[in-house]
């Protein structure tokens, strides 16, 4: 049997809760921490806790800790049939149609519209299964940077969650080498388990993927296979302005960087950290509350002496898992 304890919670502390959670994740019986949009017009939220057992009063505290709007709220705490909640879960998520893509469940795949590009994401400890925004975002400006003839011959996904940004990029440039990193352990198995599902071949060469355990760019692989034409890293405006040298670091001349993660308020401080860094804005895309941008990295004339990259974020400076 699995239980859940449910929260109500304001976006802003679903939004922290995306990630690690340090106080949670000490605990041997750590659960899962899912948070949603229950109303999008009053704007409420939800956090839902999966576990294997019956949570003590002290797990529930620390629950109750993790979205202090809910002070004064009655946790609800339910004991779940013995089924596998991640598939019934799986059957609420609608699939998405982002460009050319079409990402959907195990539930839809006898709906994939024809002629689409289509990947099997279903839902899994990582983050990036193409419903929300944020990802959604990233692959309509893979779609658009293809449709305008943008042709990379070396890309890297930076926080890959699942690996299906990587497989859409590979998708679209089929002969570029690109590699996929992410701070999480778990979400390269799922990546690894993903390519096998969607017939992504592994390796190093071109039209194959590479995967790499890393915080941000701080893989000697990562580094070796520098400067990229194309960089994308759909994480957290705080790791993403963190990360801003480094991404520029092994971003090449002239190369593209997709950028998202980021809610519209957090757009101007982002930009601000890469332009800083010798990118322009090229393009805006996403919704109006999760934007996705797509930079360009200004060419520089004359002689200059080669540069390597070169890591300079501390992985505990902020976690760069992939939404």
């Amino acid at each position: 049997m699995s239980w859940i304890v449910s929260l109500p919670c304001t976006r802003a502390e679903a939004e922290a809760l995306s990630g690690d959670i340090p106080e949670l994740d000490t605990r041997p019986d750590a659960p899962v921490v899912v948070t949603r949009e229950i109303d999008e017009d009053a704007g409420q939220w939800q956090l839902d806790a999966y576990m294997d057992e019956r949570p003590d009063a002290a797990l529930v505290e620390l629950l109750q800790l993790l979205a202090p709007s809910a002070k004064g709220a009655k946790p609800v705490i339910e004991e779940l049939p013995d089924e596998d909640w991640v598939t019934l879960s799986q059957q609420g998520l609608e699939p998405v149609q982002a460009g050319r893509f079409f990402v959907h469940t195990s539930s839809f795949a006898d709906r994939v519209p024809p002629g689409s590009t289509s990947f099997l994401i279903d839902a899994s400890q990582a983050f990036g299964t193409g419903g929300h925004d944020t990802t959604a975002g990233c692959l309509a400006m893979l779609d658009l940077m293809a449709r305008e003839g943008v042709v990379p011959r070396n890309i890297a996904d930076i926080g890959t969650g699942t690996g299906l940004l990587a497989f859409a990029a590979m998708a679209l440039w089929p002969r570029a080498r690109t590699i996929a990193s992410d701070i999480d352990p778990a979400s390269i198995f799922v990546t690894k388990d993903n390519a096998g599902i969607n017939g992504v071949p592994l390796g190093r060469g071109g039209g194959r993927l590479a995967v790499a355990v890393a915080p941000g760019t701080d893989h000697p692989a990562i580094r070796h296979r520098a400067p990229y034409d194309l960089v994308i890293a759909n994480i957290l405006a705080g790791p993403l302005i963190t990360l801003a040298p480094d991404i520029a670091s092994v971003t090449a001349p002239g190369g593209h960087a997709i950028l998202a993660g980021l809610i519209a308020r957090q757009m101007e401080p982002v930009l601000t950290a890469y332009r800083a860094q010798g990118f322009r804005l090229a393009a805006r895309g996403g919704s109006a509350e999760w934007p996705c941008l797509l930079l360009v990295k200004r060419r520089r004339y004359g002689w200059r002496r080669k540069e390597r990259a070169f890591h300079r974020a501390s992985p505990s400076d902020a976690s760069f898992g992939s939404w």
